[in-house]
């Protein structure tokens, strides 16, 4: 009875529009003082600051940064002309230069809402000069900016790693494959609508202007092979790769001597506000998350559902689908750090391996991303092309699919996204 009361305060604050980290802690306060009394209250500061000091999480601003000097000092721009030069003599190839920047801007900031905004906004004008429309515009680069948490460094999954306990840097490597699936059907999907409507061909193949753009932007390809090769190859963690990320981002940036400093104050003030916001409820589900332990609450869970069946694949369906719903109405960080938790005994009973759950939740997310109502990135795309959610929706349902795609893939056959796991750390 406790514990529905509880649940439903929480849903009540959050409908009356009350900041969910601050619902959270509200919620997780009166289960304890209820069941444990005032003087439980005595530690709540400290263990709050305990919960949002974990080293892991530095990764996180750490991660953001680096993408606010990307955009800064001209690194994005040259990443552009480089896959354009790649792949833009294909028909509808602006499309595709879109999901491939945004493949390689993921591996820097984590942040699909960073990538969106940072590509959306140069990307979005450029293509609806050329033709597209503002729907399918808005459509292609919110779908491509999830990747974002799809191929390493992923944010929600460093929140994955912390609530689940599990390795930050094998949940990364289990990213790889998938990302690349999804990008390659994103540009598949991009293809058969440029084939359709007649979209335009960027400009023909030329050698030359592919050497001299590869060139150009051979300083950028660095921060992947530093960040992934250093994780890959265990040289580093994956906070330690997110402050190297941040240095080499600097030391590029200064050899390109394009550094525009206003936009630089205002990535890093977003990219400010952006961790603070996740901060905030990681801290607060420390005192949730603290009380439902005690009570005992995801071990009854895990029980009941496993009394009910222990076939891990049946179990798998449930949890795709309550995660495909919760995404719906939470941001990806909050709905790691509510549900990640409470599910984990679940998981470890049912013998499913956490860092393949870890890839199953992000893709989840990454879905919840471009379905209304709360649909960040998607919202965020929108708003940059002046186009209706529901009008770019009927377009992005086609992108959507892929990722869905992705996810049943990964979900049943996971040796998909594990082999590589498995080749490098087990």
């Amino acid at each position: 009875m406790l514990i529905a009361s509880m649940f439903l305060i929480l849903l009540v604050l959050i409908l009356m529009n009350v900041p969910i980290a601050v619902a959270l802690a509200v919620a997780g306060v009166m289960g304890l003082l209820v069941t444990e009394g005032v003087g439980s209250l005595v530690t709540v500061a400290l263990d709050m600051y305990d919960g949002a000091t974990k080293f892991s999480l530095i990764a996180i601003p750490m991660f953001v940064l680096a993408g606010a000097i990307m955009n800064a000092t001209g690194i994005t721009v040259r990443l552009i002309n480089f896959v354009s030069a790649l792949i833009g003599f294909v028909r509808g190839g602006l499309a595709m230069v879109n999901v491939g920047v945004s493949l390689f801007f993921a591996e820097i900031s984590g942040s699909a809402v960073a990538d969106v905004a940072a590509m959306g906004s140069i990307m979005i004008p450029e293509m609806k000069k050329r033709g597209y429309s503002k729907e399918f515009a808005a459509a292609i680069t919110s779908s491509s900016a999830s990747l974002a948490i799809i191929i390493p460094p992923s944010i929600p999954m460093i929140l994955y790693a912390v609530s689940a306990g599990t390795s930050v840097e094998q949940l990364f490597v289990a990213g790889v494959v998938p990302g690349l699936l999804g990008a390659a059907g994103l540009m598949g999907v991009a293809y058969a609508f440029a084939r359709r409507y007649d979209l335009p061909v960027e400009e023909a193949f030329n050698s030359g202007r592919l050497k001299e753009t590869f060139i150009e932007a051979l300083p950028t390809f660095a921060l992947p092979v530093i960040i992934l090769g250093g994780i890959f190859g265990g040289f580093v963690t994956a906070t330690e790769a997110a402050g190297l990320a941040v240095l080499a981002s600097i030391v590029v940036g200064l050899w390109y001597r394009e550094v525009d400093l206003r936009q630089l104050k205002t990535a890093m003030l977003d990219g400010g506000m952006q961790t603070a916001v996740v901060m905030l409820l990681v801290a607060a589900s420390v005192l949730m998350g603290g009380f439902l332990t005690r009570a005992q609450v995801p071990q009854q869970i895990a029980a009941d559902l496993l009394a009910f069946t222990d076939n891990k694949y049946v179990i798998l369906l449930i949890l795709n689908f309550f995660f495909l719903v919760i995404g719906f109405f939470l941001h990806s960080a909050a709905a790691i750090i509510l549900v990640v938790p409470i599910v984990i005994p679940l998981i470890q009973g049912a013998g499913i391996d956490p860092v393949h759950f870890g890839l199953v939740v992000t893709l989840n997310l990454a879905i919840g991303q471009q379905t209304p109502p709360v649909a960040s990135v998607l919202i965020t795309s929108c708003s940059i092309a002046r186009a209706n959610v529901w009008e770019v929706t009927k377009v992005n349902v086609y992108f959507v699919a892929v990722l869905l795609t992705v996810l049943m893939i990964c979900t049943y056959v996971p040796a998909v996204p594990m082999f590589l796991v498995e080749y490098f750390y087990r």
